[in-house]
């Protein structure tokens, strides 16, 4: 049991997978350099994760971590529902970790898990202070302007539970990842479906943050890649169906001429990709594969030697780190017109954006891309200018003023 008497954040996050590990990290980062002990509180199953070892090696006095078993659910009545089950796994991780400790606020990276649960549950955490990240609200899509599938009667109960679940005990703030949500809660004065700001927690604007880092020249990143001269196209991320990768793939092979780029896929592949690149036509140039868990100097050097980024995802409506990230680098996108990627990409001034995944208009994109064009004039800073580590922390940071 721990016997601590200073104030502690406690930050919950079950699953080392994707981002979520690092937006655990950051956020120990923002509140132990505001003077304040942070415990990351995950699962067992995690403890051979890059993170866990880091903290336990350096035993730093300001961050620890501690490992919480999850329930073992039933699976029958309430326990069926995803929601409910999450629920009752971070009610029980707070009750483990918070015993002998002084917990002055928990922190939730990823609060989907269990949000719409709220309404009917109250807080996980008692009477404790808590901030919580969303990263997968839609439903206020269509009243914005994001171009996402219409479904009124779900998104019109998620929008209900929405409002109620934003006035659950202990709630501070609410941070979203997508500005369009707080576009959305800001309303319209007598708008019929408009959040009532005055009732509840805050919410606001958590710009989804890319490390500070300096792009290397690209040439010396393409001689550590093993990549060759002419133009490449980087696929980059988990490499499933939903990247879009086949349409960009049959694209590629009807290209003629000098302009035919060398495509690069970079992530773990999933067996229906691996599958489809073994069986496909060859593509010439060949494509490049990095098909596992790319480190943190080859993503530096992935977009620093690529000359263009594809975003063409199908099916995906949230937010992209890979936008993000190409912004940072000041690589030009090749993007879906759907949901935030879209919204984000809306005035081409990122890059082309697709209306569709047919071979005319992938290629017509890539014609874009590649074509010479004059130095463009200065612009305005594009809201991706916002997403930076330093940024992440100042805002999570603010969420407990």
């Amino acid at each position: 049991m721990a016997n601590e008497t200073r104030d502690t954040v406690l930050i919950i996050e079950p699953n080392f997978t994707g981002h979520r590990w690092r937006y655990a990290e950051w956020a120990a980062a923002a509140y132990s350099e505001a003077g304040y002990r942070c415990v990351i509180v995950t699962d067992p199953a995690n403890a051979a994760h890059s993170l866990s070892k880091r903290i336990a090696e350096e035993n730093r006095p300001e961050l620890g971590i501690q490992f919480v078993t999850p329930l073992a659910h039933s699976g029958k009545g309430l326990a069926k529902v995803s929601y409910v089950r999450f629920f009752r796994d971070f009610k029980h991780a707070f009750s483990v970790a918070s015993q002998g400790r002084k917990v002055s606020l928990v922190v939730v990276p990823y609060i989907d898990y269990f949000f719409y649960a709220l309404p009917f549950t109250g807080s996980p955490f008692g009477a404790t202070p808590w901030v919580g990240i969303t990263m997968r609200a839609n439903f206020h899509h269509a009243k914005v302007g994001v171009r996402a599938p219409r479904e009124p009667m779900l998104n019109g109960v998620k929008a209900q539970l929405f409002r109620r679940a934003i006035r659950t005990q202990g709630l501070k703030t609410l941070l979203t990842i997508d500005p369009t949500l707080t576009e959305w809660c800001a309303g319209t004065p007598g708008q019929r479906d408009r959040y009532q700001a005055d009732h509840g927690a805050a919410v606001q604007y958590l710009a989804d943050p890319f490390p500070d880092a300096r792009a290397t020249e690209p040439a010396i990143a393409r001689q550590r890649l093993g990549l060759g001269a002419g133009k490449h196209v980087l696929v980059y991320g988990a490499i499933t169906e939903r990247k879009g990768i086949q349409e960009l793939a049959a694209a590629l092979a009807q290209r003629h001429g000098a302009d035919q780029p060398t495509l690069v896929v970079a992530g773990a592949q999933d067996d229906e990709i691996r599958a489809f690149f073994a069986s496909a036509a060859a593509l010439s140039p060949p494509p490049v594969f990095i098909d596992r868990f790319v480190t943190a100097e080859e993503e530096l050097d992935l977009f620093s030697a690529c000359d263009v980024v594809w975003l063409g995802y199908k099916g995906h409506y949230g937010m992209s780190g890979v936008l993000v990230q190409a912004y940072r680098f000041g690589k030009p996108v090749i993007a879906t017109a759907d949901g935030l990627i879209g919204w984000f990409c809306r005035t081409g001034e990122l890059g082309p954006v697709v209306q569709d995944l047919s071979v005319a208009s992938i290629n017509s994109a890539l014609d874009q891309v590649f074509e010479p064009r004059p130095q463009a004039a200065a612009r305005a800073p594009h809201l991706l200018e916002r997403n930076t580590l330093s940024e992440f922390k100042q805002t999570l940071r603010q969420a407990i003023a």
